[in-house]
């Protein structure tokens, strides 16, 4: 194992405040629950031009399942949507967000079934809204003990929970992994990803968990909220020169985001994938992406992890 005070930059990930909602999908075997789970986390990866962000944060297995992990006995999956908490439209955005994924991609998946998780003061009446489907002949039932809208389908019967509460999380922790070339930093990022998917309560979002193309705020078009962090692009080091942050040696950075359900969590969360990136041999540095405080105020220090 690698001196982690050396291999781990002294520094920051920042995330911000999110609103989230959280779903239960299950179906009857892993093909359905994947299919649904891979519809109805689609293009969620960043806030910058998605409707919101999307993962799993916990899969549920068949004996956990047995074992009262769901209410109908099936696998399942735990998901989450973030919307940011400074968009002035939050609660209106995030409850379009689940209403649109909820009965796009998970009503119109085979075998599946979808439950509330969150039991909050605030919900949001998405049952009412997504069993309108049924074109005057959905009705409230009781299924596994709850209370469910069930909408006739020409697959037989869909149901969902009536009522989708959710509640502030967080969004925008991050590490980047620096290796010699693209496999090292691959690697590492994948170990990480893996290890930070497997916390309770947390979510990454990016294809595979892995973004290969870490942004920064504004752009120098106008319009554009983000761009490329030309900073530390390593092919960009030689034509910066001074103004380049990329390290003598490296030629790939990789990254992962982590949002999840408050600080707590993506401490966890940051904490799993530094350990399971750090023994990657060839990796050089472990750092994270943050922009003095102008972005969030959530910061996950580094070292306080170590």
């Amino acid at each position: 194992m690698p001196n982690l005070n050396e291999l781990v930059e002294d520094t920051y990930a920042e995330g911000f405040r999110s609103i989230y909602g959280e779903v239960l999908i299950t179906a009857r075997d892993r093909k359905w629950l994947d299919h649904c789970v891979h519809a109805v986390t689609g293009h969620a990866s960043s806030t910058i031009l998605c409707d919101c962000e999307a993962g799993v944060s916990q899969w549920i297995s068949a004996e956990q399942a047995a074992a009262g992990a769901t209410p109908d006995g099936r696998i399942g999956a735990v998901v989450q949507f973030h919307v940011p908490r400074f968009r002035k439209d939050r609660r209106e955005h995030l409850e379009q967000v689940m209403l649109a994924r909820i009965s796009q991609n998970v009503l119109t998946c085979p075998t599946t079934s979808c439950f509330n998780r969150l039991d909050t003061e605030d919900y949001f009446k998405l049952g009412r809204k997504v069993a309108m489907f049924g074109d005057r002949h959905q009705f409230r039932d009781q299924r596994h003990g709850q209370k469910v809208w069930v909408i006739p389908i020409l697959g037989g019967e869909f149901f969902l929970s009536r009522r989708f509460g959710f509640r502030d999380g967080v969004m925008g922790g991050n590490l980047w992994f620096f290796g010699p070339n693209q496999e090292v930093a691959l690697d590492a990022a994948e170990k990480a990803a893996a290890a930070a998917e497997a916390v309770a309560d947390v979510i990454t979002t990016f294809p595979g968990g892995v973004a290969s193309s870490g942004s920064k705020a504004g752009s120098s078009y106008e319009g554009l909220i983000a761009a490329t962090y030309a900073e530390y692009c390593p092919t960009l080091k030689d034509k910066l020169g001074e103004d380049s942050k990329v390290p003598d040696g490296v030629a790939s950075i990789m990254e992962i985001i982590i949002n999840g359900r408050d600080l707590e969590a993506l401490k966890a969360g940051t904490k799993a994938a530094i350990a399971a990136a750090a023994p990657v041999d060839g990796l050089m540095k472990i750092s994270a992406g943050n922009y003095n405080g102008r972005l969030g105020k959530t910061f996950i220090h580094l070292h306080e992890l170590i």
